[in-house]
């Protein structure tokens, strides 16, 4: 048997957290090996690099992460300026992956795939936190190894684990069966992806900060390409969560993200169609409809030429299944989290700081960071990773002063109830309609190329999506 003391800290995951906890090793001496399943760190960031984050450059870095890289003359970038997921890679994780201190310790194309203890499986209680921990670890080449560490701490995430599209968490009938017709996830409509959307009868299912930002890239797709139209499908009827707080949201880019996509649904560019439990999928010729379950019995959408599937992620759990984990029934995260984050119960984005304690499970020298603890929660920030791993690297150093010493104070959304009536009306006459109240605009004209960037109004001009500047409008009075 391997003493403990002479093996690494395990860290799974080579992301923002990951690599964040294994600054916090090396800063604190500790021996660590990273593993990424991925062939560079942070291969799920490069998949979302399209998107931009709504939150700023100061809460996406790391301390011990910044002072390593400054270490090695790291220019930090503009704390106020809104990265994409691109830059979060090009300008931060790559240069943090070369510094010596990490490229010796980071190998990709290491995955992952189960974790015990030495010559013991879940059932053995008698000196369990004296025994390793073994990673079977999986090659591309098909090899496996397996692996000792004296702690592991799970920053894995859950990008590759999305839920799929049937209402129940399973996959709806015919789901699999029209597989290619079907994205997951944030699929680059403006880029990348462009040619499987432009033109095209386009779903989208989901009703998170992931679903507007697909809903969003489309309406810029529509306005250049009036032959693409957008449907909107979510299983609730209570939109106010990811509408959002506008001006209350203390990330202003997270708070405009809701504010634009109300307008886009207001003023008719986005279709509607709320409170649709997704059952089956079914082929209509070269297209696909849904049929689901709504308050007045069953219903059909579509067809479309192509479903987006913007549902969330869940953990995957086949990874610990040896080990000894508390998680809450629901939400499959940290047990202690659950109810501090549970959707059903907050929408603020707001958690009280936590740490070690709560990111422990009953097998000892395990921890769950990152957006993983939160399991199937949404409304994680890096910011939150960040400060888990600073203090889940100080408990295994045994400097539990600094661990229990957890500062974290998150930008709140300005939604803090969901007992809120969504706004659903589509807007008819004059500029689009009324713009929506928390919108500083007069009317949905104007509202839309404000959220555009614009400087405004643009009523019958050609800043309106998919209008001409030869098609005035009637434009009531004292609007634009």
């Amino acid at each position: 048997m391997t003493s403990l003391e002479s093996l690494p800290v395990a860290v799974i995951g080579a992301g923002p957290v990951g690599l964040a906890a294994a600054a916090h090793l090396i800063q604190r001496g500790l021996p660590v090996k990273v593993y990424e399943a991925g062939d560079t760190v942070a291969a799920n960031v490069r998949d979302w690099g399209h998107v931009h984050l709504f939150s700023p450059w100061e809460y996406n870095t790391d301390a011990a992460a910044r002072a390593l890289l400054q270490s090695h003359g790291w220019q930090e970038p503009p704390g106020k300026a809104m990265p994409t997921g691109s830059d979060l890679y090009e300008a931060y994780l790559k240069p943090l992956a070369e510094t010596p201190e990490m490229a010796a310790v980071i190998e990709t194309d290491a995955k992952v795939t189960a974790i015990t203890r030495q010559g013991a499986d879940k059932v053995l209680s008698k000196g369990r936190e004296t025994k390793p921990f073994i990673l079977a670890v999986s090659k591309g080449d098909g090899t496996i190894r397996r692996d000792l560490a004296r702690a592991v701490i799970d920053a894995s995430g859950t990008w590759t684990a999305q839920n799929p599209l049937g209402a129940g968490g399973i996959l709806a009938e015919g789901e699999a069966e029209n597989a290619d017709r079907i994205a997951y996830g944030i699929p680059d409509v403006l880029g990348r992806d462009r040619a499987a959307y432009e033109g095209k009868a386009i779903l989208v299912v989901g009703a998170g900060h992931s679903a507007a930002n697909v809903l969003i890239d489309l309406a810029k797709l529509a306005e250049r390409n009036p032959g693409t139209s957008i449907v909107w499908v979510t299983r609730g009827a209570n939109l106010m969560r990811v509408y959002g707080g506008g001006r209350a949201d203390q990330l202003p880019a997270r708070g405009e993200l809701g504010s634009k996509l109300k307008v886009l649904v207001n003023s008719g560019w986005v279709t509607l169609v709320a409170g649709f439990s997704v059952t089956r999928v079914r082929t209509v010729g070269d297209q696909v409809a849904l049929e689901g379950e709504t308050a007045d019995g069953v219903r059909e959408v579509g067809p479309v030429d192509r479903i987006v599937v913007t549902t969330g992620q869940r953990p995957d759990l086949n990874l610990t299944r040896e080990l000894r984990l508390d998680l809450d029934p629901w939400l499959e995260s940290s047990k202690a989290l659950g109810p501090l984050i549970d959707p059903n119960l907050h929408s603020c984005g707001s958690v009280p700081p936590h740490g070690h304690r709560e990111l422990a499970h009953p097998e000892p020298g395990f921890y769950t960071v990152g957006i993983k603890s939160y399991g199937r929660a949404p409304t994680f920030l890096m910011l939150t990773g960040y400060e888990q791993v600073r203090s889940v690297v100080a408990a295994i150093a045994d400097d539990l002063a600094a661990a229990d010493d957890i500062h974290l104070v998150l930008p709140e959304t300005g939604v803090c109830s969901t007992n809120l009536a969504p706004s659903v009306a589509a807007a008819s006459s004059g500029c689009g309609g009324p713009a929506p109240v928390d919108v500083d605009a007069c009317c949905v004209t104007d509202a839309v190329a404000k959220a555009d960037g614009k400087d405004g109004c643009g009523c019958g001009s050609a800043d309106v999506p998919g209008r001409k500047a030869s098609e005035k409008v009637a434009e009531p009075a004292g609007c634009c």
